[in-house]
């Protein structure tokens, strides 16, 4: 797999992911959901401090420390990614680590740009150790809601494809409502997701045909000297 067909990939994702979240974030309001497709397809404005599907994680420094690793994963992205494609990794593989990579660095966008160049975001109360929301809609602005790395990152896709309750005799949840699929993420959580399900499904497919693919290299420079 070619170099350039990784990068055309790579900036697919994150264009397509960072397009979606301007709309979002500049056309509705926190917490607005506007139906797309019948009663299971949302988009949900949300934003999310900390990791992946709205988790969290330990405040301010908490969201400094993932922003950091996710600084630092894109780094070693980029060396890993050409290693896989001087050593003619299997394409499939190839495929799945520029998405991850890909995901990795849309979210790495939000946490770091978006507090500067956002007038509006949810901001964390000290006094509660949570993040209040805010009014209005955001605009583009110098003058940002936080700085450098403290940005959040806009989520927006729902997918609430199951809605009911669970039977009376489940233990812990009998009578409570279930909902699948409850988390709102965005296209560079599903670029992640993706790649990493499909590594976990396909890697023995992966490491067999690359195997084959350098067994028959060898042969044949073996042959042509």
């Amino acid at each position: 797999m070619k170099k350039i067909h990784v990068i055309l990939i790579i900036l697919f994702i994150v264009f397509t992911d960072q397009l979606l979240k301007y709309y979002v974030k500049t056309n509705f309001e926190l917490n607005t959901v506007k139906t797309v497709f019948d009663n299971w397809f949302h988009l949900y404005f949300v934003e999310n401090p900390g990791m992946a599907y709205g988790w969290k994680f330990g405040g301010n420094w908490g969201k400094v420390m993932l922003t950091t690793f996710r600084l630092l994963a894109v780094i070693f992205g980029v060396f890993y990614l050409g290693k896989l494609i001087r050593e003619k990794f299997h394409p499939g593989f190839i495929i799945c680590a520029s998405l991850i990579f890909a995901g990795a660095l849309g979210n790495l966008i939000d946490s770091c740009f978006y507090g500067l160049i956002f007038d509006k975001g949810m901001i964390l109360n000290s006094q509660f150790n949570d993040y209040t929301g805010y009014e209005g809609l955001a605009r583009l602005s110098s003058n940002g809601y936080a700085s450098f790395l403290h940005g959040n990152v806009v989520d927006m896709l729902y997918f609430p494809i199951i809605r009911g309750h669970f039977p009376n005799w489940v233990p812990g949840w009998g009578g409570q409502e279930f909902e699948f699929f409850r988390p709102i993420f965005n296209i560079a959580d599903a670029a992640i997701s993706g790649g990493v399900i499909s590594i976990i499904l396909f890697q023995k497919r992966f490491i067999k045909e690359k195997e084959v693919f350098v067994t028959e290299a060898t042969d044949h420079n073996n042959v042509s000297e």
